[in-house]
């Protein structure tokens, strides 16, 4: 019986330690390592193709197009070379053109600004010079004093006044012809200031043929103090325009278009006033010496006011004309 016993116990313990161990050796047999057969890191290895394909490694290529000859690292030649090959700018292009572009061509107004500058610092000095003379001049021609004799007088004992303004209305007046002219494309000359120096001297020699034509008929006429006063009134409206004239003529000589248009009929209208007003001061100047009829004095406005200076007009016209 205890021999039995004993045999189902070694039979039972070996059965328990074969059944143990076929799990272990079952495992080691039929583990599969799938890692090993699929690694596409050992298959492809990524690093060593670059290392294959590595541009460092590769023989420097000359650049033929550098100059063959020496030259200075401080030369031009060398910097423009070393710009041509900026990786950031680019030299070496050729540059493109623009077309379409038009050289605007400048008309220089340069010596009309100095002459206008003249003429306003002449008329400033003139008026700081003489305070009195242009406080009677305005007087006079503003017709704000009854004692139009003694302002006469007085404004006829001061000559040197009288005469620069008077050589101002020459200039003012010449320069304003001169730009009418050019406005009407009547251009004598092609020239601009001895177009200006011609208007001058034919203003110049239109008045002083007036003053010398009236001295002596008043002389034969025995009026001499009517034709005195006519040629003061003449005279002081003279002086009024030269000085009325300079704002005019500084639009005219720097302005264009609508401006230039508006600019130049505000002075015509102006200048008519002006001469519409000479001729009723001198009609009221003239009737309380000489007893003469309105139509008469109109008359004689339009003979010798107004048909001199059409006629010195037309006579400028055929002169030019023939001599060109």
């Amino acid at each position: 019986m205890k021999r039995f016993l004993f045999s189902i116990l070694i039979l039972l313990l070996a059965n328990a330690d074969s059944i143990a161990q076929t799990p272990a050796d079952s495992l080691i047999v039929s583990n599969v390592d799938s890692t090993v057969k699929t690694d596409s890191v050992l298959q492809i290895d990524s690093i060593s193709t670059g290392l294959l394909t590595d541009s460092v490694s590769r023989r420097q290529i000359i650049d033929s197009t550098w100059l063959v000859q020496p030259v200075p690292v401080s030369s031009p030649a060398f910097s423009w070379q070393v710009l041509k090959r900026s990786p950031y700018f680019d030299f070496k292009s050729k540059p493109i053109a623009k077309e379409g572009s038009s050289i605007k061509i400048f008309r220089g107004n340069e010596f009309i600004f100095y002459l206008l500058i003249f003429l306003l610092i002449v008329f400033a000095v003139l008026r700081q010079l003489f305070p009195k003379y242009f406080n009677d001049l305005f007087r006079v021609f503003f017709r704000t004093t009854l004692n139009q004799t003694q302002i006469r007088e007085q404004l006829m004992q001061t000559p040197l006044p009288s005469l620069m303004l008077n050589g101002f209305f020459v200039v003012s007046g010449g320069l304003y012809i001169t730009f009418l002219l050019e406005y009407f494309k009547i251009n004598p000359v092609d020239n601009f200031w001895l177009m200006f120096f011609y208007s001058c001297l034919g203003l110049s020699i239109a008045y002083m043929v007036k003053f010398l034509g009236l001295k002596i008929a008043g002389w034969v006429l025995g009026i001499k103090e009517a034709t005195d006063s006519y040629i003061f009134i003449v005279f002081i409206i003279n002086k009024m325009i030269g000085v009325l004239l300079l704002p005019f003529l500084i639009m005219l000589a720097f302005s264009e278009g609508r401006i230039y248009s508006v600019s130049l009929t505000i002075s015509w209208c102006l200048l008519i006033a002006i001469y519409l007003y000479r001729f009723i001061l001198t009609y009221s100047v003239i009737r309380n010496q000489i007893k003469v009829n309105p139509f008469h004095f109109f008359l004689y406005f339009c003979a010798f006011e107004i048909a001199p200076l059409l006629l010195v007009y037309r006579g400028l016209l055929v002169f030019f004309d023939v001599t060109a």
